[in-house]
């Protein structure tokens, strides 16, 4: 097979499985009312739905990234789609609310072996200087499910009931997992003559202890009888994470991906955008509708324009990329989401529907913007034999930052139900808001210090290949 054949079918693998990972997030959510109806199950138990997957999801995609560079990208995505589906049809089957949460776990387990793999796949693929197009379309692609998931469960869910949403993806997701695995890839030759990366065990099992702590903890607040011990357990294990790997021989967050400001640059801008966008999602949701009552529709439409503007600023980001560089590009985003974040908080109760689709066109544009430049960054400084941590350091960051963000709403926020008035609630909003706000001015400024002015037309790690 060409070189550009196999760089089509990759790009696709990575998009499809980008897609599907998004949309089960999306469905799920507008199906959780239903299932938790015709199963019998509590509020706490539909919520563990998600969070044990977020959980399981957010403990392995590092160590998945090294499995992907040790044993192969593709195979990695492929054997992930497999399983993502399989466990898929399984939570449709689901007899009770404890078999669909097991499964939910595997869903966790496969979904973090294929998202590292869809940017590993694309930084095997293609040159370091050719990804910011890949990488648009991969986002532009996320950007279209977030916007279609919550119309497409409401729809599936009303018709056909809600174990409808997890048979969707099984037949897209078994096509394209056999696709990819049957399609040589021209590099295996070479990739087999590299030195084999090691799998640091016991530092994937720090790493994954600490994440799931993190999450846990943050999930779990303003509830300090679990969110306290869970985070102090997380910075127990990050404290033994930091002083094994440092005496590790082959440690899995290894200096070559690491060490530069850079990645850590790139890192804490994808967190602190996603934390801001998803905690003004947060916030955006009580407002519309527990005060300015609208219902879950008229909620999505008004906030429509940030995922429409997040899948159209996908491929114009690569575009100002490769013209402007990552330092101008990334720090612009960072300054439009931040105005767009800052202005919801100041909304007022009669707010008209186009004052709040200018706001979320604002944080939907700026964040596809950023999604695109930071993405890229990480990706491209990282050496190919360490793609697969570097994609998974990536998927990591997008599994916190949202998790982050509604920490921080809930915390701040003051709710419709105790607030004395909604002038209450919104003042909260504003402070919650203004926070966010200002952390995403700072992640601007991290930007134009840190970030390259323009990418090198060649890397390192590309001169032997």
């Amino acid at each position: 097979m060409s070189g550009t054949a196999h760089r089509r079918i990759t790009l696709a693998g990575s998009v499809i499985g980008a897609v599907l990972v998004a949309l089960d997030g999306t469905v799920l959510t507008v199906a959780q009312p239903a299932l938790g109806d015709d199963l019998g199950a509590g509020l706490g138990q539909v919520q563990w739905t998600s969070t044990a997957y977020l959980i399981t999801v957010a403990s392995l995609l590092v160590f998945a990234g090294r499995l992907g560079d040790r044993y192969g990208h593709r195979r990695l995505f492929g054997y992930g789609m497999l399983g993502f589906a399989v466990a898929s049809a399984g939570v449709g089957l689901a007899p009770d609310i404890g078999v669909l949460i097991g499964l939910r776990v595997v869903q966790g387990v496969c979904g973090a072996l294929l998202q590292p793999a869809t940017l590993g796949m694309l930084r095997a693929a293609f040159p370091a200087d050719r990804l910011g197009p890949p990488i648009a379309a991969r986002t532009a692609a996320i950007g279209l499910a977030a916007a279609a998931g919550p119309v497409v469960g409401g729809v599936l869910t009303a018709h056909f009931g809600w174990r409808s949403v997890f048979f969707l993806g099984v037949p897209p997701a078994l096509v394209i997992a056999v696709l990819v695995l049957l399609v040589r890839d021209p590099e295996a030759a070479d990739a087999s003559r590299e030195q084999p990366v090691g799998l640091d065990p016991l530092g994937a099992l720090l790493l994954g202890c600490a994440l799931a702590g993190l999450v846990t903890g943050l999930v779990s607040l303003p509830d300090a009888t679990v969110a306290v011990p869970a985070l102090v357990g997380a910075v127990v294990a990050g404290a033994l994470l930091v002083r094994h790997e440092r005496r590790a021989p082959s440690p899995l967050l290894s200096p070559a991906v690491i060490a530069a400001p850079v990645t850590a640059t790139s890192l804490a801008i994808l967190l602190t955008a996603s934390a801001a966008l998803f905690g003004a999602l947060f916030s955006a949701t009580y407002f519309l509708q527990d005060v300015q009552h609208l219902d879950a529709l008229a909620t999505a439409l008004r906030m429509l324009p940030a995922a429409l503007c997040m899948v159209l600023a996908a491929p114009l980001g690569a575009v100002l990329l490769r013209r402007h560089g990552a330092r101008t590009t990334t720090a612009g985003g960072l300054a439009l989401l931040a105005l767009g974040v800052l202005a919801f908080g100041r909304l007022t109760t009669d707010a008209s529907g186009l004052t709040v689709g200018a706001c979320a066109l604002a944080m939907g544009a700026g964040f596809g913007t950023v999604m695109v430049t930071a993405t890229e960054v990480l990706v491209r400084r990282a050496p190919r034999a360490h793609a697969g941590v570097a994609g998974g350091l990536q998927q990591t960051a997008m599994n916190i930052g949202p998790t982050l963000g509604v920490a921080v709403a809930t915390m701040l926020l003051v709710s419709p139900a105790d607030a004395a008035s909604p002038d209450t609630f919104t003042a909260s909003m504003r402070t919650t808001l203004t926070v966010l706000a200002l952390l995403t001015a700072l992640a601007a400024a991290a930007a134009l210090r840190r970030l390259p002015a323009r990418a090198p037309l060649r890397v390192e790690a590309d001169v032997s290949g």
